[in-house]
């Protein structure tokens, strides 16, 4: 049975201003494709081109109000390069084998045209529309094989020449003559494997054609096939690089979204923290406050109760003294004097009746303990809500936990050594600069002007201005000491101001137990379990400043303004004491904790 065919030429690839093969060929949205330099020429040049209203196609006169955008139709291009080297290939006609038919098969006639260089067989071609239509889906109507070539041809030239004649394929066999020396040969019959046998696909001699096995199969010339199934690969390696392209793109995509993701969170992750450390500082500044309106309730009682402890000794003071004059008197044996001194004597003396006067040890009505209540009430509803909302926006797949923040900022541990031109007389620096203890005397240093000659304190080489940035000191048993930040500028002569208005930020112990962040006044704090090694972290960019009990991963305090200028860290020892706190402050490395 005869298979319908038709061939395409070369004139149906060329653009129709140039009239030359496609180079960089380009689609108008009408569907229409020429030469990239040949429309922007044609436009450039007045066809719709510079100064005129709209822009028109040369071919179907189509026109557009604002001139198109033209990207290379790349699917086109690659056709027309497999079209090119298909073209300087010459595909061989099938005849009869030697002149004779295979038995039981009939007679096929033979091309009705002779192939020219550039034809292309109808299964290719029909690809390439295919190929085209995806390429342009508004420009390609759904024809049949024939009403596709005519289609394509004319839009291509314009109408202006027919389609090629159709020609037909069957199951004939190609004639000796025609066969190639060099051709492999059948193992069996040791003739050229010249044929393809598509039934059984594989390659077969002449021969091979008449023996029952491969009789009445679909026999083609196999250089014909081999051209056929080279133009597939090539429509296949295409649709594969379009498979690769957006995959690749896919993948860009979602590496970019997990950028953001890591991105987003580490921002909401800053936010959060930040909040919950404003949270905790506005907390215990109220615990600061409550406790400090105990404390006045306590002394407002006490005081009021020493005075009526000294109002009643003084009552029976004078009742006492009463008391010993009238037995002086009982025991006078003097008449005269007694009677004298007995209306005296013998008066009680007016007294402050005590029957109503008592001291309560209930300091206030309980109002503060109830409203103390009634916000912590609140306060774990809000984080039960909070916690729910968590829980809501969490996968439903397990992830690993996060690290807790005591743990993140360790990341971003800075090496810190001590300077010794700021350092006070009293103070010695180890040859390291990871290590200050304060003398008895003062050692024979210049008195430059980065020197503290007052306070005895260190700054450190290191300065920032932005970023991130944490370091560890060790405190060990000190009963005083100061650790934070200061501002390159602040003043190191005679008496400071040690706030935040004045260039420092930093947390103090005084007397073991007595922790404060120097505001002005100072920011009593409360601490639950004396740390061994205070860890410092500092955000420029967010004006933080955050303090942490290393060992118990616990976060202390934490401070937020806007450092104007770059920020050293800051060391004070405090005076030993007479050697009661002559232990020094050591910088100790950060580990970094899995």
């Amino acid at each position: 049975m005869a298979l319908p065919a038709a061939c395409l030429s070369e004139d149906q690839f060329t653009c129709s201003i140039c009239l030359e093969v496609f180079n960089n060929p380009v689609s108008t949205p009408c569907g229409h494709s020429f030469c990239q330099s040949c429309i922007c020429s044609y436009w450039d040049g007045g066809g719709g081109g510079r100064g005129a209203k709209s822009y028109q196609c040369p071919l179907c006169k189509e026109s557009f109000q604002k001139r198109p955008e033209l990207h290379i139709n790349r699917t086109l291009k690659e056709i027309t390069e497999q079209f090119k080297q298909m073209a300087n290939s010459s595909l061989p006609t099938s005849e009869g084998v030697m002149g004779r038919e295979p038995p039981n098969v009939q007679p096929l006639p033979n091309l009705s045209a002779p192939p020219r260089r550039g034809d292309m067989p109808e299964s290719i071609f029909v690809e390439m529309v295919a190929r085209f239509q995806q390429l342009n889906p508004t420009g390609m109507p759904h024809f049949s094989s024939t009403e596709s070539q005519n289609y394509f041809f004319q839009t291509q030239n314009n109408g202006g020449l027919d389609p090629p004649p159709p020609y037909s394929t069957s199951n004939s066999v190609g004639s000796p003559a025609d066969v190639p020396s060099n051709l492999p040969l059948c193992p069996i019959h040791l003739r050229g494997l010249e044929f393809f046998c598509r039934t059984d696909n594989m390659c077969v001699c002449s021969a091979c054609t008449e023996t029952t096995e491969h009789r009445g199969h679909n026999i083609v010339s196999a250089n014909r096939e081999w051209q056929i199934k080279k133009s597939q690969v090539g429509f296949t390696e295409l649709e594969l690089k379009d498979l690769i392209t957006d995959r690749e793109r896919k993948l860009e995509e979602i590496q970019n979204s997990i950028l953001e993701i890591r991105a987003a969170a580490e921002r909401e992750t800053d936010k959060a923290v930040c909040a919950f450390s404003k949270l905790i500082s506005s907390l215990e500044h109220c615990q600061g406050k409550v406790l400090e309106g105990i404390e006045m309730s306590h002394r407002a009682a006490e005081s009021r109760a020493q005075s009526l402890l000294r109002e009643l000794e003084e009552e029976i003071a004078a009742l006492k003294k009463k008391s010993s004059t009238l037995n002086q008197l009982a025991e006078s044996e003097d008449y005269v004097i007694f009677l004298k001194m007995f209306p005296t004597v013998s008066t009680l003396p007016q007294v402050k009746d005590w029957s109503s006067v008592s001291v309560s040890s209930q300091l206030s009505s309980g109002a503060i303990l109830r409203s103390v209540n009634h916000m912590m009430e609140h306060l774990q509803e809000e984080m039960q809500k909070l916690t729910e909302v968590c829980q809501r926006s969490s996968p439903a797949q397990p992830v690993p936990r996060p690290k807790p923040k005591v743990k993140r900022v360790q990341e971003y541990a800075a090496d810190i050594t001590l300077d010794p031109s700021t350092a006070h007389p009293r103070l010695l620096i180890s040859p390291n600069g990871k290590q200050v203890h304060c003398s008895e005397r003062h050692q024979l240093v210049p008195d430059n002007p980065e020197r503290f000659d007052r306070v005895v304190c260190v700054l450190a080489h290191q300065g920032f201005s932005t970023g991130r940035h944490y370091w560890e000191v060790d405190v060990g048993g000190k009963t005083d000491w100061d650790l934070g930040v200061a501002s390159r500028s602040v003043n190191r002569k005679g008496k400071i101001n040690v706030s935040p208005a004045h260039g420092y930020w930093f947390l103090s112990l005084r007397d073991r137990t007595d922790y404060a962040f120097r505001t002005d006044p100072s920011t009593s704090l409360t601490v639950n379990s004396r740390p061994s090694r205070i860890g410092i972290y500092v955000d420029c960019d967010k004006g933080l400043v955050s303090f942490y009990n290393v060992e118990a991963k616990q976060l202390i305090f934490t401070f937020t303004d806007s450092f104007r200028d770059t920020i050293h860290p800051f060391f004070s020892p405090c005076t030993n004491k007479s050697g009661q706190n002559e232990a020094p402050l050591t910088i100790c490395p950060v580990a970094v904790i899995e």
